[in-house]
């Protein structure tokens, strides 16, 4: 196959970010999601970073106010909004990586047992985890190029194997994540028809120091326990790594392949 041309004309491999140009979007204004944008900024210097958040974006970004977009992955409204803005921006997607993702808030928090799931727990879950990354890449559809390559990424979680899964527990978090690997899957076969050079992963970034896994990670190993800087240098050799051919893969953090 022909190797495609950038739009300055310039030949350009489908690998190698540091080569890519166009515009770049980092959903989740969390530590993965901030440290994402600062590896970019240096490992992608062709890439016009965006970023986005449910959650006001942060004051110490690489991403300027006027590119910092209000997202929330629950919202139609919103997703459509954030679309827009883009569209009016003449974005050309080439990477778009969504960091975003729930497992607890408030009285919300994993089960250890059947008796404490709930139907509201799984509502919001699923909203977040499992549609809101399928209907982030319908929303953003429009925006990809059709004649580069181009990688669409979404943090997944080793615990939504069902193959792996040994513990149980955590039913909410665990399916949501299993049901984004599906409908993510579903979206690599179709875009392997209609997009041919587009690429989706889905990535399970390790145990992080964040927020997220904060409350669960007192028992982790110190050399187990990922600082988000190098979570998101671990993500990204992962996604420089996958071509068209291997989209619709669910990989961990050191590219090795996760069952579903």
């Amino acid at each position: 196959m022909a190797t495609p041309a950038s739009a300055a004309g310039a030949p350009e491999a489908p690998q190698g970010l540091g080569h890519w140009q166009g515009d770049a979007l980092v959903v989740g204004g969390g530590g993965i999601g901030q440290a994402l944008l600062q590896a970019l900024a240096l490992r992608a210097p062709g890439l016009r970073l965006w970023g986005s958040s449910r959650n006001p974006w942060p004051t110490q970004s690489v991403v300027p106010p006027e590119r910092a977009l209000a997202l929330d992955l629950s919202d139609d409204a919103s997703l459509d909004a954030c679309a827009r803005r883009l569209q009016q921006e003449a974005v050309r997607l080439r990477l778009v990586i969504n960091s975003a993702g729930l497992l607890h808030d408030g009285d919300l928090q994993p089960e250890k047992r059947l008796q404490q799931l709930r139907r509201g727990s799984l509502e919001r879950l699923f909203s977040v985890n499992a549609y809101g990354p399928v209907l982030l890449a319908q929303a953003l559809e429009p925006l990809l190029p059709r004649q580069e390559p181009l990688h669409f990424a979404s943090l997944s979680a080793r615990v939504g194997s069902i193959g792996d899964n040994q513990l149980g527990g955590w039913y909410a978090y665990r399916a949501a994540k299993a049901a984004q690997n599906q409908l993510l899957r579903c979206l690599a076969l179709e875009w392997q028809r209609r997009l041919p050079l587009a690429c989706v992963s889905l990535l399970h970034p390790g145990t992080t120091a964040t927020a997220l896994s904060e409350p669960f990670s007192r028992s982790v190993p110190a050399e187990r326990l990922f600082s988000p800087k190098r979570a998101a240098g671990q993500l990204l050799d992962v996604i420089a790594a996958q071509e068209p051919a291997d989209s619709g893969r669910f990989l961990a953090w050191d590219g090795t392949t996760i069952p579903w």
